[in-house]
């Protein structure tokens, strides 16, 4: 009898252990599958938290299979784009309306797999918490409330007075029109204090300026006179800075650029990633140090996160590697731990302008428009 009673004392122990561990395994569901354009990229038919509310975790390895038997297999599933530049990743970035696979700065792999509107999609967790380290070192988020916080700080607005850049020639920010992040009217007061007389739109194209312009919180009236006045140029880009498309794209904006006068506002959604390789190439064609380029480029991320040098030195190092020495490292053509301290950049910068589509005089009417003369 005492035997039977410790059975049972055990076994009702293990139950709810049991019953804890079958919780933990996230529910195996289909999802419809959609082409995500703007960026590249497969949408899932889930919200945000209607995905982790299945038990998905950031930081999780998960397993898609697509129903034209394709897959994609040990994904990191993270709230930003915590991989390097070229590597997949399921991503529920703050903002986005699904939840998406996508390759980082890389090809769209809704082209790659071959997908259609017909397909669907099941994903399973692989291992629970395999990527957890790295969701915690760089799990970064912004408030798109602004308080107290000056104006350029908010915007992420700067001229940018680096290398032989003339004084208050070429400035970055945030978008001026796109008001998806509530910093668009405290932009358009800056770019209107400051003169702008070009912009360079790297994130929208005609159509979504027009959505923008005809949304009802838009409150951007200088921006609104520099669009009518044909002096904003709509790339509409993805982030996939190596693509034909991207290239194209831009030594048409550059050139259109180059044909108009300053002062000229590079900008896309944020401020950070398409305007951060952008202005590298700028910077770096006006005879910019690689540590005056990065510098710039860090200053985002100290504007929207609080990451600088001395307040998180760990993770300051790991996005000025993954990001901006890999940029640097696709325009030299070199390794991406290479040194490049020491090395002028300026050239690489106006071969890879040429390489992209600019003709040559065109390069060099942008440079003599940006830079003081010897």
């Amino acid at each position: 009898m005492k035997k039977l009673l410790l059975l049972i004392a055990v076994f009702a122990l293990l139950i709810p252990a049991g019953l804890t561990a079958c919780k933990q395994q996230p529910e195996t569901k289909t999802f419809k599958v959609m082409h995500e354009e703007k960026f590249g990229g497969i949408y899932f038919d889930s919200t945000i938290d209607a995905f982790n509310a299945l038990g998905f975790s950031y930081g999780d390895s998960v397993d898609i299979e697509f129903s034209n038997g394709t897959s994609m297999k040990d994904l990191p599933y993270y709230n930003g784009y915590y991989v390097d530049i070229g590597d997949p990743l399921l991503v529920a970035y703050p903002g986005y309306p699904y939840i998406e696979a996508a390759i980082n700065y890389g090809d769209d792999p809704w082209i790659g797999l071959g997908l259609d509107d017909s397909c669907t999609a099941t994903i399973t967790l692989k291992e629970k918490g395999k990527y957890l380290s790295v969701q915690n070192a760089r799990d970064i988020t912004y408030s798109d409330e602004q308080g107290d916080t000056e104006d350029a700080v908010f915007g992420n607005f700067r001229s940018v007075n680096v290398g032989s850049l003339k004084q208050d020639i070429l400035f970055r920010s945030a978008s001026p029109c796109n008001n998806e992040h509530n910093r668009a009217a405290v932009v358009d007061r800056l770019i209107s204090a400051a003169g702008i007389g070009f912009i360079i739109d790297l994130s929208d194209n005609e159509e979504e300026i027009g959505t923008h312009i005809n949304a009802s919180d838009f409150n951007s009236p200088y921006f609104l006179s520099l669009y009518e006045a044909g002096k904003v140029t709509a790339l509409g880009l993805s982030a996939n800075f190596k693509s034909e498309s991207f290239a194209a794209s831009l030594a048409a904006g550059l050139t259109k650029a180059a044909k108009n006068d300053g002062p000229y506002l590079v900008h896309c959604v944020e401020g950070k990633d398409r305007t951060g390789y952008v202005m590298m190439l700028l910077e770096a064609l006006s005879g910019a140090s690689y540590q005056e380029i990065i510098d710039d480029y860090m200053v985002t991320y100290d504007n929207y996160y609080g990451i600088n040098e001395t307040s998180d030195k760990e993770r300051y190092d790991v996005i000025k590697e993954k990001n901006m020495d890999a940029m640097i490292a696709y325009v030299t053509g070199m390794a991406a731990d290479t040194d490049f301290s020491e090395i002028d950049l300026t050239p690489y910068a106006y071969q890879k302008l040429m390489e992209m589509g600019m003709a040559k005089e065109d390069v060099d009417l942008l440079q003599s428009k940006l830079t003081r003369k010897n």
